[in-house]
């Protein structure tokens, strides 16, 4: 495995959400990622990643994440970033609120020898969304 593969394959996600093309998250992540933090009821594997961000980007259009640093060894890549966005379309059951976001979140992905993710670990400071939001 190659750590500079895998930050390369972290920073290309980076982009396809950038972008917001959902459709290309299979570049980062393999068919059948184990998601060890995924949404309730959400499905396994890739499906489950880009159902969610496909959620994410209706309920917040101008959804933004900006990685703040990165920390890579051979199999394993853990990205600390700033996700924002304005609430104008439902999320999650909600009606939209019209109010913007910005949390902290972390991420920990494990890589294949193709430089793919195998298995993710993730926390977004969702108490303090939901809060900025009037959500909770």
């Amino acid at each position: 495995m190659s750590k500079d593969k895998n930050v390369a394959t972290q920073e290309r996600i980076g982009e396809i959400l950038t972008a917001k093309d959902v459709s290309r998250l299979g570049e980062g992540f393999h068919q059948n990622v184990v998601d060890h933090d995924p949404v309730p009821g959400a499905p396994a594997g890739l499906a489950g990643i880009q159902e969610f961000w496909t959620s994410f980007f209706t309920g917040f259009p101008d959804g933004a994440l900006q990685v703040e640093t990165i920390v890579a060894d051979d199999d394993q890549v853990a990205a600390v970033f700033t996700i924002t966005g304005t609430n104008t379309g439902p999320f999650q059951g909600n009606d939209p609120t019209g109010k913007s976001f910005s949390v902290r979140g972390i991420q920990i992905g494990k890589f294949d020898e193709d430089g793919l993710i195998v298995e993710r670990w993730g926390s977004t400071d969702q108490a303090t969304m939901l809060e900025q939001l009037g959500l909770a």
